[in-house]
């Protein structure tokens, strides 16, 4: 699948602190509290105005709006302004759940984690590009991890869809979660890495903050798959 996945550890308290209660102070007009806010967590002037704005965006969501396309995202977007986040390519919990529905046990639905006064309907997974995917609370993030490391079963269904050396990102994003005591939250397209010319690659986000062995996967895999073709026309 054509998917630039990205996997975000933040607590449902991060949420609260880092975007709902931001996102209110905007539409009220205040945000030289979210300009401080960044200041606070050592946020450059340049990203926190990309914060800002995404904010901004944010306060203009109608109630009828997909949650995972409006504030699902925008959630995925200024955790990355806040710390780090993990990339891979094509690979999903909510593409695995589609297979095996068993593993929905280790996601959290956003109607336990948003305030109740967002009414946004939700999928609770990734419906198309831009959108935000599972949740996995903090609780649930560490279990996933120990059962990926205890479970040969487990470890195999997920090696499946993460394979060629991806299952270790998603174990490396489970792991920060953990010691963080944070969940996990997947989204699209919040990175967009160009595996021809990477420093032409896009962010919505902080795109220093995407830790890079997701993407160096990526690109080796499209050079590999680049010769081969040139090498099949005889180039």
């Amino acid at each position: 699948m054509g998917f630039d996945v990205t996997f975000h550890p933040i607590s449902p308290k991060e949420m609260k602190d880092w975007y709902f209660t931001p996102l209110e102070w905007v539409k009220q007009g205040q945000e030289e509290k979210v300009l401080a806010l960044a200041a606070q967590h050592g946020i450059e002037g340049f990203y926190a105005e990309k914060y800002l704005n995404t904010l901004r965006v944010g306060a203009k969501t109608e109630d009828s709006e997909l949650f995972d396309k409006s504030h699902g995202f925008y959630i995925a977007v200024i955790q990355g302004f806040f710390r780090d986040y993990y990339y891979t390519r094509g690979s999903a919990f909510s593409f695995l759940v589609e297979q095996k529905p068993e593993y929905a046990r280790y996601f959290t639905p956003w109607a336990q984690v948003a305030p109740s006064a967002f009414p946004n309907p939700a999928e609770n997974c990734i419906v198309e590009n831009y959108c935000s995917g599972v949740y996995l609370s903090p609780a649930q993030a560490a279990q996933l991890l120990q059962d990926l490391e205890q479970n040969s079963r487990i470890c195999g269904d997920f090696e499946e869809l993460w394979c060629n050396g991806q299952l270790d990102v998603l174990k490396k994003a489970l792991a920060a979660a953990v010691k963080l005591g944070a969940g996990l939250l997947e989204a699209t397209e919040v990175v967009e890495p160009n595996p021809i010319s990477p420093n032409e690659s896009g962010s919505y986000s902080n795109l220093f903050h995407c830790d890079t062995d997701g993407v160096y996967l990526y690109i080796d895999t499209a050079i590999k798959q680049l010769e081969a073709a040139m090498k099949e026309r005889g180039e």
